[in-house]
């Protein structure tokens, strides 16, 4: 048969890589493209800092020699209980979005702008793969400074404390788990969303800033003028605020409800999901 007589069809014969291995070549390729970037291995570096400094106030708070001619009240101070964790994973957070608006616009806008996505599903690659692929990098990344410090500060607290603390305090390290997934999983999906929506770097990377400090400003101002709380439902930050106080023991914010505050970021990732799926498609129609 002539050569021009013969159409595309996609490949079908024996595949030796799994398909687990085949996706996992996109974080790796993209891990490696973001960490040469300056910008983002800065970020990364000084998101490492507060967890050194929680790791050294956990060392100092259990080295009574080294605070013992202080008064009482500092005892109080250096416990460690769950505001002790609230901070140190509301900060984190934070180091999370920035460093999301820095990595995430460059995941799939480069794709969208030249048109790459054809030749990415013309291999054995669906949709839901290359979503997943995508967000694997983006969420990987924001575990290095967010699940990974969380888990080894409460490693660490538990080794110093005595035998009690961990069985009366154990549930600190299944929310730093929990509430820190939950949130990197909302944070890699607005930044992947924004990339696919907006399609330039630049201006994707403030949407996902605006995004979530914009509707903590707009929750503030309609709780105000409405005299009431279900303004905070749009901010996924106050939401997620919420969730670490009702996780770690703290009282929680006024009028906050963990079954509305779980609704509302499943809505959200629902919304982002659908903004994905629409997006990110190998051929527009348009009519």
């Amino acid at each position: 048969m002539a050569v021009y007589k013969r159409g595309y069809r996609r490949y079908d014969g024996p595949r030796v890589a799994s398909q687990w291995r085949r996706l996992m070549v996109l974080p790796r390729q993209a891990w490696r493209r973001l960490f040469e970037q300056r910008l983002v291995l800065v970020v990364f570096i000084v998101g490492m800092f507060w967890p050194l400094l929680c790791a050294a106030y956990l060392y100092v708070s259990h080295h009574a020699e080294l605070w013992g001619g202080l008064n009482a009240s500092i005892f109080e101070a250096l416990k460690v209980d769950g505001r002790f964790f609230r901070l140190f994973a509301n900060t984190q957070c934070t180091f999370a979005v920035i460093l999301a608006a820095l990595a995430g616009p460059g995941m799939v806008a480069p794709d969208l702008t030249n048109g790459a996505l054809p030749l990415y599903f013309s291999r054995p690659i669906s949709r839901t793969g290359y979503v997943a692929a995508r967000l694997a990098t983006v969420f990987g990344m924001l575990s290095l400074i967010t699940v990974v410090p969380g888990l080894l500060l409460f490693a660490m607290q538990a080794g110093m404390a005595p035998s009690e603390w961990i069985s009366e305090n154990w549930t600190f390290g299944l929310a730093l788990a929990a509430g820190f997934t939950l949130w990197n999983l909302v944070v890699s999906l607005v930044a992947l969303a924004c990339s696919a929506w907006v399609r330039w770097r630049i201006v994707a990377g403030g949407l996902v800033l605006a995004f979530f400090f914009v509707t903590a400003g707009a929750s503030t101002m309609i709780n105000t003028v409405f005299r009431d709380n279900w303004g905070s439902l749009i901010s996924p930050a106050r939401q997620m605020f919420g969730l670490w106080c009702a996780m770690l023991g703290v009282d929680p914010p006024d009028g906050y409800d963990t079954p509305s505050a779980l609704i509302a970021l499943g809505l959200l990732i629902a919304g982002l999901l659908f903004v994905l799926e629409r997006k990110l498609r190998p051929v527009e129609v348009v009519s």
